[in-house]
């Protein structure tokens, strides 16, 4: 993906992941971007199951990340497919929620997953590190000047912390795992 220098300047496009590179080919199938070209892998060594599930046939790499195009071919990613939460058949990204609530002063840290929920499948949880005093209630109400009602937490829980890879991003299946 490129961000030409000019694109730069443009604030609209600072959340973009930029346009595909010439050699490269890009298109969104039920909301996942797949790409394809000379770049992108074979396969997995000696994993037959996980390659098939990857790669199609004619080459298109599934990337398993969410994303849509804009009118002038920009990429804007929302998430991980696997992360999606599908909540009485709306769609919620974690990241959205996530951002939402990171903006209240007394938020440390973020994670937002989906939970099973008898009556619309799942609903959104958020599991927050707070850095000063605030309750789930106060969390909800500030995200609901936010975001739709749809996407709002159902509930909010707060922990000392979540759990991360060595890198730092916090593992969500861990999480799902824990509340399922």
């Amino acid at each position: 993906m490129l961000l030409s220098p000019q694109d730069h300047e443009r604030e609209e496009l600072l959340r973009a992941a930029g346009k595909p590179c010439p050699w490269m080919e890009l298109r969104i199938v039920d909301g996942e971007v797949w790409l394809r070209g000379p770049n992108v892998m074979a396969g997995y060594a000696n994993r037959p199951a996980e390659t098939a599930a990857a790669l199609t046939d004619d080459g298109w790499l599934r990337t398993g990340d969410g994303g849509h195009l804009d009118e002038d071919g920009y990429l804007f990613l929302t998430d991980r497919i696997k992360d999606m939460i599908v909540s009485g058949g709306e769609n919620v990204y974690p990241i959205e929620v996530e951002e939402a609530l990171a903006h209240h002063p007394a938020v440390q840290e973020v994670a937002v997953i989906g939970v099973p929920d008898a009556r619309w499948g799942e609903t959104v949880k958020a599991l927050v590190v707070a850095r000063a005093a605030v309750t789930p209630e106060e969390l909800v109400s500030f995200a609901r000047e936010r975001l739709a009602g749809y996407k709002l937490p159902r509930s909010v829980e707060i922990v000392e912390d979540l759990p991360h890879t060595p890198s730092g991003k916090v593992l969500k299946h861990e999480l799902r795992a824990r509340y399922r």
